[in-house]
Formats: structure tokens, C-alpha cells, sequence
């Protein structure tokens, strides 16, 4: 059964999401790049996250042709960058990526990672667009246990709904606290990359030993679908993967159906060591 994640206002969502970073970037592989999150949506997915950085536009761009015959079924998610994330700039950047991606609201606007900005001000500014029923909810990207802390300061309870963060096998600082102080504050956390860049994560030996004992429905697992199933195991965890094809989605769905066990996880943890004290956050 696919795992779901729930959002402070009780918003259920598939935990499993799509990632967009680089998508768009080549006119060659841009049919192939939107059948894949059709296909992702069309097979469960809700979950569609891009951002005004990537290729400047041009990510949100192929995500508002490739949902437009589905806008309703897609929780589409944004993000602004902190060079933009005054008053003004906030507004106007929601704006410019409405009209990207062709539609009249976003259901998630993130702050992409903490700028100079005060945090206070990229707020109110979230709460004005959220009162012109511009955005639906909002969040953060890339914020530390300390940012996370400093955020209440200036909110409401349940008023920041996510924190994406780098996490995966190879990136597990956030296990030391990160990932239970957002969860005390009823933030879900999203996890981008989940299996790695480059496919050195992949190549790891204890992921393909783990790989070799299980199966999904398109057959033997894969070390990435290990990977994937391995974040997707964290309660509370939305991970947005990337697939720029409907054959590499296809596998990303079928991650769903691995269950890890006991011996699996130890495996895990002795390749991948968790952390024992505070880490700095990794970012990509």
C-alpha cells in the first residue's frame, strides 16, 4: 500500500512525489521529460515540485505543459528565491511563476533556502498571496533544526506545512534532529534526491545485495528503488525523486511496493552510518 504523508490543514498526499530539477533544460528530451510526469499522475502521483531557479524558468515552464490537461488531480509546488523573497519580490516571483506554468494559483510556495531577508517579512508576504488565493499553503526549503526554530518566532502553529531538505542514504545528517523537530511542529519534511546524484550512492555494493533479495512488479529491485524505499520508510517523509522518463517513473512508482526489513535496514546502516551528533546541512 503506498505510503501517504498529512499536511497540518489534513491534506492527505501520496508520500511519493515528482522532482523537476534540470527538466526543461534540452528540446531533445523535452516530450519524453512531460509523458513521464503525465504518466506520473496519471499512475497516483500528486505531487509536482519545480522552482523559479531551475534553468530559470524554464523547469515551470515544461511542469505547466505537461499538467495542463490535469491541473486539478496535481499538487503543484514552487519556490521562490531569497534573492526575491522581500515583500515585493515574493509577489511578483509567485506571479512570474504562475504565468510559466499556466495557472491561476500553486497549492505549496516554498522559501528556497534563508537569504537576508527577514524571515518575517518572506512570511507576511506568503500570508498576502495566501489571501489572494494565489497559493494554498507554504513552507520552507533547506532550513536547519535552528531555522526551524527561529521560523516560530514569526508564525502561527501549523502555519509552515514543509521543509525540503537533501536526505538520502548518503546524506543522513538530518536523522540527528532535523527530522524530529519538524515533526513536532507538524512539518512534513520533502526529501530531494532521494537516490543520489551521479549514481555513485547507487554503486554501493550494500545497496545491490539489499536489491538482489527483494522484487517489485517490473521484477528484480533496483539499488535506486532500495534507495527510494528506504526514504520513503520515515513517517512524515514526501520524497520527489526525478524521472525524465515514463521507464525510469514506471521503476520510481514500482519502489512503492518494497518493504525493508530488519536485516535490510542493518545492512543499510552499516554501509551508511547514521549520525551521532549534530551535522551542518547539506544542500546541493
Amino acid at each position: 500500500m503506498a505510503r501517504t504523508i498529512t499536511l497540518p490543514d489534513g491534506t492527505t498526499l501520496p508520500a511519493l512525489g515528482a522532482g523537476t530539477w534540470n527538466m526543461g533544460d534540452s528540446a531533445a528530451r523535452r516530450d519524453e521529460e512531460i509523458a513521464s510526469l503525465r504518466y506520473a499522475v496519471e499512475h497516483g502521483v500528486q505531487v509536482v515540485d519545480t522552482a523559479e531557479m531551475y534553468g530559470n524558468g524554464r523547469s515551470e515552464k515544461l511542469v505547466g505543459d505537461a499538467i495542463a490537461p490535469m491541473r486539478k488531480q496535481v499538487f503543484l509546488v514552487s519556490k521562490v528565491l531569497p534573492t526575491n523573497a522581500s515583500a515585493k519580490g515574493v509577489a511578483q516571483s509567485c506571479r512570474r511563476s504562475l504565468k510559466h506554468l499556466g495557472t491561476d494559483w500553486l497549492d505549496m510556495y516554498l522559501l528556497h533556502w534563508r537569504g537576508s531577508v527577514p524571515l518575517a517579512e518572506t512570511v507576511e508576504a506568503f500570508r498576502q498571496l495566501q489571501r489572494e488565493g494565489l497559493i494554498r499553503h507554504w513552507g520552507v526549503s533547506n532550513f536547519d533544526t535552528d531555522d526551524v526554530q527561529e521560523l516560530e518566532q514569526c508564525t502561527q502553529p501549523g502555519e509552515c506545512a514543509v521543509n525540503q531538505v537533501l536526505y538520502s542514504l548518503e546524506h543522513r545528517g538530518v536523522e540527528f534532529d532535523l527530522l524530529q523537530a519538524d515533526k513536532q511542529r507538524q512539518i512534513v519534511t520533502m526529501a530531494y534526491s532521494p537516490i543520489g546524484q551521479g549514481g555513485a550512492l547507487l554503486a554501493d555494493p550494500a545497496l545491490g545485495r539489499v536489491a538482489a533479495r527483494h522484487t517489485t512488479s517490473l521484477g528484480v529491485a533496483t539499488p535506486a528503488q532500495v534507495a527510494l524505499a528506504w526514504v520513503l520508510r520515515q513517517p512524515n517523509m514526501l520524497a520527489i525523486p526525478k524521472a525524465g522518463t515514463v521507464a525510469h517513473m514506471q521503476q520510481n512508482l514500482a519502489a512503492q511496493e518494497l518493504e525493508l526489513g530488519p536485516q535490510d535496514l542493518a545492512e543499510l546502516d552499516a554501509a551508511f552510518v547514521p549520525p551521532k551528533s549534530k551535522q551542518p546541512l547539506a544542500m546541493i
